[in-house]
C-alpha cells in the first residue's frame, strides 16, 4: 500500500489530538482531585460514588438521630437528678420536722419550703425542650402536669414511647415515662401532698418519711434506666463513627486521584506530545512551495 503525504498528515493530527486529550484528561484531575469528571469516564467508579454517598448519607441521619436521643436523654436525666435532689430535700425537712424540737417559726419555714418545693417538682415534671414536654411521650406538645384554680393536680402522663432508629435495625427510646419517676397517677405528688397535710396538722409526720423514701427509690431506678440507654447509645455513636472513616476512605480510594500517578501520566503525555510534534516536522516531506522559497 502506498503511504502518501496526505496519510501521513492526518495519522499525526490523528495521534496528536489523542494525547492532547490525554493531557487534558490529567490535567483535570489535578484541577478537580478526582479520577472522573462525568459518569462516562469510567460508568463503574461513577456507580460505586453513588453507592458509598447514599452509605454516607445512611450514617449521617443516624447521627443526627443518636444527637437527638442524646438530647432528650441529657435533658431527662438532668430532671430527674433535680427531682432527687428535691425528694432528698423533702426527707431532710420530714426528719426535722418529726423531732418535735422546732419553733412555731422554725415549723411555718419548714411548711412554706416543702410547697416550695412541690411547685419545683411540678415544673420538673412540664419540663419542655425544644416545645417538647419531655415526659408525655408522643404526646409531647401537651403539659403533663396541670394545677387547676383550686390548688388541685391533674396528672395525665402519655405511655407512648418515642422510637428512634438510630442504626440499621436498632432503635432506642428516647423518652422516659413520666409514671415510671413520678409515679403511675402521679403518687409522687400525692406523697408530697400527704407530708404537707401532715405538716399542717402537726401530726403522722414519722410516716412521709418511709413513703418519701419510697418515691426516691423510683426516682433513682429510672435514673439507673436512663444510664443504661445513655451507654447503649454511646456504643452506637462509637461504631458509627468507625463505620464513616471505613465509608469515607473506600470512596475516597474510588474517586480521588493520585496525585503523584497523575502528574506522572500528565508529564510522560507532554514528553510525548513534543517527540511527535518533532518526529512529524521531520516525517512530512517539504511541499513544492518549500522548493519555490
Amino acid at each position: 500500500m502506498r503511504v502518501t503525504q496526505s496519510m501521513l498528515s492526518n495519522n499525526l493530527l490523528r495521534n496528536l489530538s489523542h494525547n492532547s486529550t490525554q493531557m487534558n484528561k490529567y490535567m483535570d484531575q489535578l484541577y478537580t482531585g478526582k479520577k472522573i469528571s462525568k459518569p462516562s469516564d469510567d460508568p463503574m467508579i461513577a456507580m460505586k460514588g453513588v453507592s458509598y454517598r447514599s452509605e454516607l448519607a445512611r450514617i449521617e441521619q443516624f447521627e443526627r438521630n443518636t444527637s437527638e436521643v442524646n438530647s432528650w436523654l441529657d435533658n431527662t436525666d438532668a430532671a430527674i437528678d433535680q427531682t432527687n435532689h428535691a425528694m432528698q430535700r423533702l426527707k431532710e425537712l420530714a426528719v426535722k420536722a418529726s423531732n418535735g424540737t422546732n419553733s412555731s417559726d422554725e415549723y411555718q419555714s419548714i411548711v412554706e419550703e416543702a410547697k416550695q418545693l412541690k411547685e419545683h417538682l411540678v415544673d420538673i415534671a412540664n419540663t419542655s425542650v425544644n416545645g417538647k414536654y419531655i415526659f408525655n411521650g408522643t404526646n409531647s406538645n401537651v403539659q403533663p402536669v396541670t394545677i387547676g384554680e383550686d390548688g388541685e393536680l391533674t396528672v395525665d402522663f402519655a405511655d407512648d414511647d418515642m422510637i428512634m432508629e438510630v442504626s440499621s435495625g436498632i432503635t432506642v427510646k428516647a423518652n422516659t415515662d413520666g409514671s415510671t419517676v413520678f409515679g403511675e397517677n402521679g403518687d409522687l405528688f400525692a406523697t408530697v401532698d400527704s407530708f404537707i397535710s401532715r405538716l399542717v396538722d402537726g401530726e403522722g409526720i414519722e410516716a412521709s418519711i418511709g413513703e418519701l423514701e419510697a418515691s426516691i427509690g423510683g426516682v433513682l431506678d429510672s435514673r439507673a434506666e436512663i444510664g443504661a440507654r445513655m451507654n447503649r447509645v454511646e456504643l452506637v455513636e462509637n461504631r458509627l463513627a468507625d463505620q464513616k472513616i471505613v465509608t469515607t476512605k473506600t470512596l475516597s480510594d474510588n474517586e480521588d486521584v493520585d496525585f503523584a500517578e497523575a502528574i506522572t501520566n500528565l508529564i510522560t503525555q507532554e514528553s510525548l506530545h513534543r517527540a511527535a510534534l518533532s518526529a512529524g516536522s521531520r516525517i512530512i516531506q517539504p511541499s513544492l512551495v518549500d522548493f519555490l522559497r
